[in-house]
């Protein structure tokens, strides 16, 4: 599949449709390549635009997703006129549909036990034929041994998919510097695990619509959030504004 990605921030986001993306990812599991998605919202953008090491991690990535309605609006205006948003809960979801149907193993690298075994009976509830096997790593970094050893369980589960579940930037730059060793497609997906495992509440489908997820989130914890949706969405607007007046003029 020809790559086509536009341009939020100097960041690099690619134009694709679903069906587009989620056949893409399958045809990697199926073969097992090693390869990795992050999926790019406004925190991730902005994080990218002021960091040129995180940016490289980003656009060098062998998909980056537009998750977050700003960041599909903004590659609309650049002449991709029916890009969706591909967020990272709902690319999850759609996969493990997949993946139970075509018997691809999948891995789950993240969070805590507790959240993974919720996430676990969620997706075996609805997906039983899904094989799944999950990891909780320390919070702190992995000893060379440790990281070693993560690698051989991911690799000898079979799993075509990783899904890691570290948080942005931290799980972007797992997943760059394990290209090439994890053999399988590692897709950053954010609170997937968590919204899938119900221990936070998404926000209702009209929010997602609309654009105004980040405002349910920063509702639901505004103590630890308040920054990342308020500075960060500021940032992001200036940013866009300025980019979209240097495009026209």
């Amino acid at each position: 599949m020809p790559r086509i990605s536009g341009d939020v921030l100097g960041v690099r986001v690619d134009a694709l449709s679903w069906s587009a993306a989620i056949e893409q990812l399958m045809c990697w599991a199926h073969r097992r390549e090693s390869r990795y998605v992050t999926i790019c919202n406004v925190h991730v953008v902005v994080s990218a635009s002021q960091n040129s090491a995180y940016r490289d991690v980003i656009n060098d990535s062998d998909m980056a997703t537009p998750d977050g309605s700003p960041v599909a609006w903004m590659l609309r205006h650049q002449g991709f006129e029916s890009q969706p948003r591909i967020s990272g809960p709902d690319v999850m979801w759609a996969l493990c549909e997949r993946c139970a149907r075509e018997d691809v193993p999948i891995y789950c690298f993240g969070s805590v036990e507790k959240t993974l075994d919720l996430l676990v009976q969620r997706l075996q509830a609805t997906f039983p034929t899904l094989k799944i096997s999950t990891e909780s790593p320390p919070f702190r970094m992995q000893s060379t041994e440790e990281d070693a050893a993560s690698v051989a369980r991911i690799n000898n589960s079979s799993a075509g998919i990783v899904f890691v579940g570290l948080g942005c930037p931290k799980q972007e730059r797992w997943m760059a510097e394990h290209r090439g060793r994890v053999n399988a497609v590692m897709l950053g997906v954010g609170a997937a695990f968590d919204f899938h495992a119900g221990t936070i509440k998404r926000a209702p489908l009209w929010m997602q619509q609309n654009g105004l997820e980040w405002l349910h989130r920063l509702c639901s914890e505004p103590r630890r959030l308040w920054k990342r949706y308020l500075v960060t969405n500021t940032i992001f607007l200036f940013g866009a504004a300025l980019q979209l007046l240097k495009i026209r003029i």
